[in-house]
């Protein structure tokens, strides 16, 4: 069973600062987004007031269950995030998926869930500094005792690690898995087959109908949805406890 599992790939090198490489996952990040927008442009085209159509009433929909979302895990007057929540969750959801089509997920990419941790870890302090002002956003990092400050400055920094690791962890297991399922069918298969003499038949992947379809549901599909609504209900949680 020959199965290679490694990082992104390199696709090219833009000749600049000493030259900048460019990733599946950057390339793949790209794609998403391109994506998301798209479906964004198609949804909210020809809106009408009195006559709605199929499609803005699906953009309707999604738009009052993300409302609902935020409403219920951070508030009303929070709702200024629905926006940031909405793109979150659609930019890990899609992300994720994109496996589904033989593509290398953005999100099994540490530097890609890193990158969506900092933004929220930003909002995060920029919270904190906003509803507790100056004294009271250092303040917070010597309770409940002085001797506590070194602690919790550590509990600051593993927010963004805990919010990226998770997320990572969870996609880039699911494909690694996923591969090693396939090499191994594809090697029982040709155990069992091999003594066909037909070399046709024999290199027929059989013991891969099935299970990995199965897989494909768990890792690609359902997995890929919790963990975006893992992040985003984190992420609220997180932005919402600097009012407290």
């Amino acid at each position: 069973m020959d199965v290679s599992i490694n990082g992104p790939k390199i696709l090219f090198t833009l000749p600049m600062l000493g030259g900048i490489n460019i990733t599946e996952s950057v390339v793949h990040a790209w794609l998403v987004m391109a994506l998301i927008v798209g479906a964004c442009l198609w949804l909210t085209r020809d809106l009408s007031v009195h006559n709605p159509g199929k499609k803005q009433i699906i953009a309707e929909k999604l738009v009052l269950m993300v409302r609902s979302l935020v409403d219920g895990n951070m508030g009303s007057q929070w709702a200024h995030f629905v926006p940031y929540i909405g793109t979150l969750f659609a930019f890990s959801f899609v992300s994720s998926v994109l496996s589904v089509t033989g593509l290398r997920s953005p999100t099994a990419d540490f530097s890609v869930t890193l990158a969506m941790a900092l933004v929220t870890f930003v909002l995060i302090e920029y919270y904190y500094f906003k509803n507790k002002g100056f004294l009271g956003f250092f303040k917070r990092l010597t309770e409940p005792v002085i001797v506590m400050t070194p602690m919790n400055l550590v509990s600051e920094v593993a927010t963004p690690l805990s919010l990226a690791l998770r997320h990572f962890g969870n996609i880039a297991s699911g494909a690694i898995i996923t591969t090693l399922v396939y090499g191994a069918l594809t090697a029982l298969s040709g155990f069992v087959l091999g003594w066909i003499p037909n070399t046709f038949i024999a290199s027929i992947p059989i013991m891969q109908i099935g299970l990995p379809a199965v897989l494909s549901i768990y890792f690609d599909l359902f997995s890929s949805a919790i963990q975006a609504y893992i992040f985003v209900m984190l992420t609220m949680a997180n932005i919402a406890g600097t009012a407290d």
